[in-house]
């Protein structure tokens, strides 16, 4: 167990420094004088003295892999850098930003297990009926319906018209209530029907069988066994979902005008402010692999099967 967990740690920290190169190198190859644009940033004419001065200060002069163990080693410290728009801090500039898209990111991945849980459920128990067709249809319309359309639809529905929200407002919870439907409703649609069909597979083996044969309740049934057993099918999926929640946040909150990492990337690809951008793709990458790694963790806990086949 501990050496699988190890091997795991070892091959997880080998998929960011991948990631952390790739992206460097996708920079570094980008159009555009990074000195060029840290001058005029700091609204200081770039002359070629200038400009050259500003290259050996920043080390652009130096071969590609030094700049980028330079650059590691800084990451390494903390430190990711100046921005070449604002030149700030970039850490300091993406913290705040990363407390939004969490924020954001949780109440919708709260809203998502809850509804879909709530609704895949009832259409598995009432497998056949009504409430099980209106479901299915109803989820079949939550998972084709785009993001960035139900985006604008709700804002005109309850910002414009009912005027029950203002998406100028992020301090509070209320606030996030709009983009975290924006982002988890396809969703619902998709997990409504994973949760109905992990349900109803459970119900077509031999110990729910059994447990009717003792005279258990259905509503014991699907609390002791049905439930617990469907969750563990489903559980990494979640946790997919969980990271894919944090990092693809880019539409929604440009949309709403959130202020967190995915507006932030959106800026840094319009003013090509690499920094930033190599910031933004550091904590996705951690993100996944930290979100893949306890889901895995979890997992092997939850179920002895998967422990007993490492």
């Amino acid at each position: 167990m501990k050496t699988y967990f190890f091997k795991r740690i070892i091959q997880l920290m080998v998929v960011m420094f991948a990631a952390s190169f790739f992206t460097f190198a996708m920079t570094y190859m980008a159009p555009g004088d990074p000195a060029e644009m840290l001058l005029k940033a700091h609204d200081t004419i770039p002359t070629e003295e200038a400009l050259e001065a500003m290259r050996a200060d920043m080390g652009l002069n130096q071969p590609f892999l030094v700049q980028y163990g330079n650059w590691l080693k800084g990451v390494l410290k903390g430190d990711l850098g100046e921005s070449y728009s604002t030149g700030e801090p970039v850490f300091e500039k993406a913290i705040p930003r990363l407390g939004m898209t969490v924020k954001l990111a949780v109440v919708a991945f709260a809203l998502l297990v809850v509804v879909s849980f709530i609704f895949g459920l009832l259409s598995a128990v009432h497998k056949g009926k009504i409430a099980d067709y209106l479901i299915r249809f109803l989820s079949f319309g939550a998972i084709s319906i785009p993001s960035f359309w139900l985006g604008l639809i709700l804002i005109y529905v309850f910002v414009v018209r009912l005027q029950w929200f203002r998406i100028t407002e992020q301090d509070t919870l209320k606030s996030v209530i709009l983009p975290a439907l924006t982002l988890s409703i396809p969703l619902m649609g998709r997990y409504i029907r994973i949760i109905r069909t992990a349900v109803l597979d459970e119900y077509s083996k031999d110990y729910v069988a059994g447990e009717r044969a003792r005279g258990a309740g259905e509503m014991s049934i699907l609390i002791r066994n049905v439930l617990p057993n469907s969750v563990l099918s489903i559980l990494t999926l979640l946790g997919l979902s969980a990271a894919l929640l944090l990092g693809g946040t880019v539409i929604v909150e440009n949309i709403f005008s959130w202020q967190g990492l995915g507006a932030m990337a959106l800026q840094a690809i319009t003013y090509r402010d690499y920094p930033v951008l190599q910031a933004y793709v550091l904590f996705m990458s951690v993100i996944y692999v930290g979100v893949n790694f306890l889901v895995d963790i979890v997992s092997q806990l939850l179920d002895p099967r998967l422990r007993e086949e490492i």
